[in-house]
C-alpha cells in the first residue's frame, strides 16, 4: 500500500486513468467489430459507413494514448482496403 500522500494520489490517478482507458479502448473495439460484421455480411453500403465512424474513434484513441497511432493508421488502412474490395 503507498505511503506518501503523493503515492496515494499517483493510486487514484492511475485507477482514474486505467477506467477511462478501458472505455476507450472499449468504443475502439467495438466500431471495428462493427465494420468487421458489415464486411461478413457483404454490404458494402453498410461496411463504408461503418468505416467513416470508425475512423475517427480510432484516430482519438491514436491521440488519446490507447493505441499507437502507426495501430491505428495500419487498421484504418487495412479495413478501408477491405471495403474497397467489396465494391
Amino acid at each position: 500500500m503507498a505511503n506518501t500522500r503523493s503515492a496515494r494520489k499517483a493510486v487514484r490517478q492511475t485507477a482514474r486513468r486505467t477506467e477511462t482507458n478501458k472505455s476507450r479502448r472499449g468504443r475502439v473495439r467495438t466500431v471495428v467489430r462493427k465494420v468487421e460484421e458489415a464486411l461478413a455480411s457483404g454490404d458494402h453500403a453498410l461496411a463504408s459507413e461503418a468505416l467513416k465512424a470508425a475512423q475517427p474513434e480510432l484516430m482519438r484513441g491514436a491521440q488519446k494514448g490507447v493505441l499507437h497511432k502507426n495501430t491505428a493508421a495500419r487498421k484504418i488502412s487495412r479495413l478501408s482496403s477491405r471495403v474497397k474490395a467489396l465494391a
